[in-house]
């Protein structure tokens, strides 16, 4: 029943901000909160936020990507600048 209940209060990432080299620095949540990249990479490993997924690349390290949904304009890449 827990997990019912939080999968009801997750919130999505509307919006990103990005460095000078295009990374990903910071996300906007739907619900107004703004979260540096180790923030919200936990919020993702916690089941906190929906549509964004944590996964280890080659390097070793851990990183964020949106669902595989078969619809590009909701990457992360692609969501608005704030």
């Amino acid at each position: 029943m827990q997990n019912n209940q939080n999968q009801g209060n997750r919130v999505e990432i509307v919006a990103v901000r990005k460095n000078g080299d295009g990374d990903l620095t910071e996300f906007k949540t739907s619900d107004g909160r703004t979260l540096g990249y180790q923030q919200a990479l936990q919020e993702v490993q916690n089941g906190n936020i929906s549509g964004v997924n944590a996964f280890k690349g080659r390097d070793g390290e851990t990183y964020l990507r949106g669902d595989a949904d078969g619809d590009p304009s909701n990457n992360l890449d692609q969501l608005p600048i704030f």
